[in-house]
């Protein structure tokens, strides 16, 4: 492999979850290994239905700001998250899931995709991935 990249997802914004999927994905693409470790309201993106339910970062306006954004990347073929995470997945990328989190935040597993996680797990297995990593991002 060409190295490896590490994200903490912290965020559950739609484009910041899209940021840290095209990341990832271009990271797999080129060879390299890929993590991604959902904590916080990050993680509120892996639970069942709520992939999409983020709203924008910026110019969330009410909700119309996302319907626009969207709408353009609809018009644009961008893919969306679920084609995203799914090429993750299938790609060999890790779905770590951080269990502090779930404690904290009162998420179960049978709340989340579970086909799609690889390790509910704490700080510790995030640093020893980051350690290896040659790139590690907040997002």
């Amino acid at each position: 492999m060409a190295g490896k990249v590490t994200i903490i997802v912290h965020s559950g914004d739609m484009d910041k979850v899209y940021s840290a999927l095209i990341v990832a994905n271009g990271a797999l693409a080129m060879g390299m290994e890929a993590s991604l470790f959902f904590t916080f309201w990050g993680l509120q993106r892996l639970k069942k239905g709520e992939l999409e339910k983020g709203p924008l970062s910026k110019m969330n306006m009410l909700g119309i700001g996302k319907w626009m954004v969207k709408r353009r990347m609809k018009k644009a073929g961008a893919a969306s998250l679920e084609r995203l995470l799914q090429d993750f997945h299938e790609l060999g990328g890790k779905i770590l899931a951080c269990d502090m989190t779930m404690q904290i935040m009162g998420i179960k597993k049978e709340d989340l995709r579970d086909a799609l996680i690889s390790d509910y797990c704490a700080v510790g297995t995030y640093i020893d991935e980051a350690k290896e990593s040659t790139i590690t991002l907040f997002i």
